[in-house]
């Protein structure tokens, strides 16, 4: 019976292929958006990723994501390092920052400033230059995308200088930073040459790093620091998912998103279901002579699951390898952000689940009060 079924569903080549292409698409689309959404949200945390050497960070109780700064006093410093659990903390600052080049444009940038005697959330990658020429006095370190964002189609140089603030800043090397949701050039710099480069406030502490004992979890030394000191204090994997909160809950990215996914689903269903049902409708009569011949209407709906099932497997394996290649192929040639987990691909794999399905409900049913005597007609 499965031979018969899949003789029937590639008998007719344009709507076996006409199926396989609607699944593919609605593949396809659920499948690239959703990987592009994701690869948006990775990008709003990915200061937080690349920031290692702390599993803890300590904030104003008020901020709500990675960008939202609102400065803490020296003294807090102090009090995170006072909290039992808490094996270090240091300073980090960051902030918006604009340069003024040689030619005389501007350009905003993210400028972080590294505690002076650990360097703890130092670039992890560094292309040219040391880690320890940060000592020099005015020395930055820029990631390479900001430097051809800045001097675009020019070699990478050592030496290059530009002001923040009125303030000289010397190029002394060069690293690879992740892409953040600014897209601006990513500066890294002491944590002292940081408060130079930036506009006078009476705070300027924007985060505190700290990493717990040997033994203890970031988690509940991070409930430890929020008890005793009043400020919030959060695991890097809870402040990751903290910032992904707020740009879920109050921008429009997931709604657009969403939208297009859903479109992608509407459209993937039409085409295979309407194709699919024409093809069972075609086949009215070989179903009725299996019935004439014995088959019960259990078999026969097997029949037309089972090749509901085949076009949905070739649809979602095609639909899915073109997204991928698409994400492989952009990620390389182009600034677009993709990345696909695997919860995405069983989303996409559940989306065509009930594709398949609804395309087969309304065959299924045609099939079931289908009289054998049809086939004599």
């Amino acid at each position: 019976m499965i031979w018969v079924a899949i003789q029937m569903l590639t008998g007719d080549r344009a709507k076996f292929f006409g199926i396989v292409f609607g699944i593919a698409f609605a593949s396809l689309l659920i499948s690239q958006q959703s990987s592009i959404f994701c690869g948006l949200m990775l990008m709003t945390t990915s200061q937080i990723k690349d920031i290692q050497g702390a599993d803890i960070w300590v904030m104003n109780p008020n901020v709500r994501f990675v960008d939202d700064l609102k400065p803490l006093s020296e003294n807090d410093l102090y009090r995170v390092r006072g909290v039992p659990g808490v094996q270090w903390a240091v300073r980090l600052y960051k902030n918006l920052s604009r340069a003024r080049l040689e030619n005389g444009n501007f350009q905003q940038i993210i400028l972080l400033g590294l505690d002076d005697a650990t360097f703890v959330g130092a670039p992890a990658e560094i292309t040219m230059g040391s880690l320890a020429d940060l000592r020099r006095p005015d020395a930055i370190f820029i990631d390479e995308a900001g430097y051809h964002q800045l001097w675009p189609g020019e070699p990478f140089q050592l030496g290059r200088t530009f002001e923040m603030n009125d303030r000289r800043a010397v190029i002394v090397g060069i690293c690879k930073a992740s892409r953040t949701f600014q897209t601006f050039p990513v500066v890294y710099t002491r944590y002292s040459q940081a408060v130079q480069f930036a506009p006078p406030e009476r705070k300027v502490l924007s985060f505190v790093l700290a990493q717990p004992e040997p033994g203890l979890s970031p988690e509940e030394v991070a409930a430890r620091i929020t008890a005793q000191t009043g400020l919030k204090a959060l695991s890097r994997n809870d402040f990751s998912w903290l910032t992904i909160h707020y740009y879920l809950q109050n921008t429009g990215i997931p709604m657009n998103f969403g939208i297009t996914v859903i479109l992608g689903f509407l459209v993937g269903s039409a085409i295979a279901g309407q194709t699919f049902y024409t093809f069972t409708i075609e086949n009215l009569k070989q179903f009725g002579a299996l019935k004439a011949m014995g088959v019960s209407n259990l078999g026969v709906v097997g029949m037309v699951l089972l090749q509901a099932l085949v076009v949905s497997v070739l649809g979602y394996g095609i639909g899915v390898g073109l997204a991928a290649a698409f994400g492989q192929f952009t990620r390389n040639q182009s600034k677009l952000a993709f990345f696909m987990p695997w919860e995405v691909l069983g989303l996409t794999a559940l989306a065509v689940l009930v594709i398949a399905l609804l395309s087969s409900v309304l065959s299924v049913r045609r099939v079931l009060v289908l009289e054998p005597g049809i086939v004599f007609r």
